[in-house]
């Protein structure tokens, strides 16, 4: 694998060796003991999600504080997403920053959002089946999020506004400025 840091400190693309042929392909998605060793962190997968979503479907921008903060190894296994991370580390030079990579069945490449971000992902395929590790359980006390269209972020999803199906759970979020963190 290879591992290409981005301009948030702690957040990296992986790109997995792919070996295809004729029969079609193959490629590790996971190892601990590689992931650890390019990215410098002793992160410990324990749970495992999947979501299908629909285009415009936009999940986010969700976190967990506290003691229940999460690291994220996404993924796309079927379909097209707009990947994103928001560092929301106080104390952090970019905080109130994010990236954004479009990973895809195609490319293969998985972004690693460590503790302390915000995530979100829009659809842009038909149809797109997504895929994350976390290294921390869910816990609903301590979820927190940041509503998509903050304008302080301006973050292009790359769809038009108004063709984006978003939660009511999520149209309701605060803006960065007004959030738990």
């Amino acid at each position: 694998m290879t591992v290409i840091e981005t301009k948030l400190e702690g957040c990296f693309i992986i790109e997995p060796k792919v070996f295809e042929d004729k029969r079609g392909y193959f490629f590790e998605s996971f190892n601990e003991k590689e992931f650890q060793k390019l990215t410098g962190t002793n992160t410990n997968f324990l749970q495992d999600n999947e979501s299908y979503s629909i285009r415009g479907v936009l999940r986010g921008l969700h976190y967990q504080t506290g003691i229940h903060a999460q690291a994220k190894l996404v993924r796309v296994i079927k379909g097209s997403v707009l990947d994103v991370a928001v560092d929301i580390r106080k104390n952090s030079s970019t905080f109130g920053q994010y990236i954004s990579f479009e990973l895809t069945e195609d490319n293969k490449r998985q972004l690693f959002v460590p503790r302390g971000f915000a995530h979100g992902f829009v659809v842009l395929s038909d149809t797109a089946i997504f895929a994350y590790k976390c290294d921390n359980y869910y816990n609903k006390e301590s979820e927190g999020g940041i509503i998509y269209n903050d304008p302080s972020l301006n973050i292009d999803w790359k769809l038009p506004e108004e063709s984006l199906l978003v939660s009511e759970k999520d149209v309701i979020l605060s803006k960065l400025e007004n959030a738990k963190l």
